[in-house]
């Protein structure tokens, strides 16, 4: 992120919400914690010990210099879904207690079969921070509260895999088993019978009136995907109360996965990536947020609410800067219509700086952030100006669902979720020969195998793969399982 300017730094004297910290699961000591951002020997933090759900593995690594903290954060849950009434923002509010078992296998066969009388939700979410530590923090410790109250208003739904969501709470739904019969014996119904106004009849007063409209049905995975989405909106408006009364520094983005009744929901708000190998096949399962890629979108934004961009910027997109020597040319230009290019004659407005510039990881919306999507950065605005940053900033997720039960898996197939540091460096096809390379010539039965490869340095396994073949060994439990999900937190790889 390019420097900007914080409505915080006219409060230094707010409390923080929350101190400084690794994820909780490391279970790092106030030591450790202190070590983990030493600049100089860049320690890789490993779990201690396999305590999480699914044979989750996970690694970080601090920047090579970018942030004297690494602001990036993670959570892990495995969270009981019962009804109860709770509000994640409220200072009382408790959060559900986790469980200690893992998943059993037979879940994914009985739940299209049965009524589910005990619900839970799996939760794994990466968090990459910028402009300071206080939001990626604070997403990591109640995002999953947030989905979990947003779950919970649909639970009863969700008990009944078989139960079609209704259109409006609290009303029955539509019949849908209607006798097979019933239709041919409407259409039994003699003219004469019609023209006599028999009951029944068309035209006759008994009939009801016909519905000249049509219901979409609604499958249950949409009511999960509409509970994160809400959440995300919550997440970020939380955070927005919050930081009145506490100090909760920049923004982040967030990838968050939910394993809920057979299904993975993978929610991207950002450029983190998500991706499941399975029998040597990468299937990509998030898209990456960016200027770019949302170029139209903001450039609609800023056509819509042409005072978002004050007196110093254009909405429109030129290949270089204009200068003033080229007002009256004829210059190569797009606008949020367009996905080519084409001729305008260069205008006095034309001068003033792109709402987008820059290309690829250099690309930057109001010359300020290389991101579009993510939580916080509320008070972010352009570098000595009153611009807001956050109008732009969407922390709307992108949702995309992956049935476990439709695909046979082996024992080395993995989900990876990582920040943007490994994906800067590492291709997916790089990641995923590494991550299958390494599966394949693990020993399964080695209780140890965590240890030995933790121990790698950065760089030891060759130049611009600084991280990613040392990870490989925390997505192999020491017993084996059928999935294993790989949390990588680095955003911060030595570039």
């Amino acid at each position: 992120m390019a420097s900007g300017s914080s409505a915080q730094e006219n409060h230094p004297d707010l409390p923080l919400r929350f101190p400084y910290c690794r994820p909780d699961f490391l279970a790092l000591s106030p030591d450790e914690v202190e070590c983990s951002a030493d600049h100089i020997s860049r320690p890789i933090l490993i779990l201690k010990e396999m305590k999480l759900p699914w044979a989750t593995g996970y690694a970080e690594v601090i920047n090579a210099g970018k942030s004297a903290l690494n602001e990036d954060q993670a959570c892990c849950e495995v969270v009981e879904l019962r009804k109860r009434p709770a509000d994640p923002s409220s200072p009382s509010y408790t959060p559900t207690r986790r469980r200690s078992s893992l998943p059993s296998t037979d879940i994914l066969e009985t739940i299209d079969s049965t009524e589910v009388k005990e619900l839970h939700f799996h939760y794994w979410a990466l968090f990459d921070g910028h402009g300071g530590s206080g939001a990626a923090v604070f997403a990591a410790k109640f995002l999953h509260l947030h989905i979990e109250e947003q779950l919970q208003e649909v639970l009863e739904i969700l008990q009944n895999p078989s139960l079609q969501p209704p259109t409006c709470l609290g009303e029955e739904n539509p019949v849908h088993h209607l006798h097979p019969s019933a239709g041919c014996s409407q259409r039994g119904l003699s003219r004469a019978a019609s023209l006599r106004g028999a009951a029944g009849a068309p035209g006759s007063p008994n009939t009801m009136a016909p519905r000249f409209f049509m219901e979409k049905k609604i499958k249950q995975e949409s009511l999960v995907v509409g509970a994160i989405e809400n959440a995300f909106k919550e997440m970020d408006a939380h955070i927005a109360r919050e930081r009145m009364i506490y100090s909760i520094s920049g923004g982040c983005t967030a990838l968050v996965v939910t394993y809920l009744l057979g299904k993975l929901y993978v929610a991207n708000a950002g450029d983190s990536r998500a991706l499941i190998i399975r029998g040597g096949e990468i299937i990509p399962m998030s898209s990456a947020f960016t200027p770019e890629s949302e170029r139209q979108r903001l450039q609609f934004l800023a056509h819509l609410q042409p005072s978002l961009l004050g007196n110093d910027f254009t909405h429109l997109e030129f290949p270089r800067r204009v200068t003033k020597k080229e007002v009256g040319k004829r210059m190569l230009y797009r606008d949020f219509t367009m996905n080519g290019w084409a001729y305008k004659t260069v205008q006095e407005e034309d001068l003033k700086f792109p709402l987008i510039y820059g290309e690829g990881k250099k690309a930057r919306v109001l010359a300020t952030i290389g991101i579009t999507r993510g939580l916080g950065d509320h008070d972010l605005k352009v570098h000595d100006s009153d611009i807001a940053i956050k109008p732009f900033l969407s922390c709307s997720p992108e949702v995309k669902i992956y049935n476990l039960s439709q695909f046979e898996h082996g024992a080395d197939d993995v989900m990876i979720l990582a920040t943007d540091g490994l994906w800067d460096v590492l291709s997916n096809q790089e990641v995923a020969e590494a991550v299958s390379g390494f599966l394949g010539n693990c020993d399964p039965d080695d209780q140890h195998r965590q240890v030995h490869n933790g121990s790698s340095r950065p760089g030891d396994e060759g130049q611009g793969n600084p991280e990613g073949p040392r990870l490989e060994n925390r997505w192999r439990p020491a017993r084996l399982r059928r999935r294993h999900y790989g949390l990588h937190n680095s955003s911060n790889a030595r570039q």
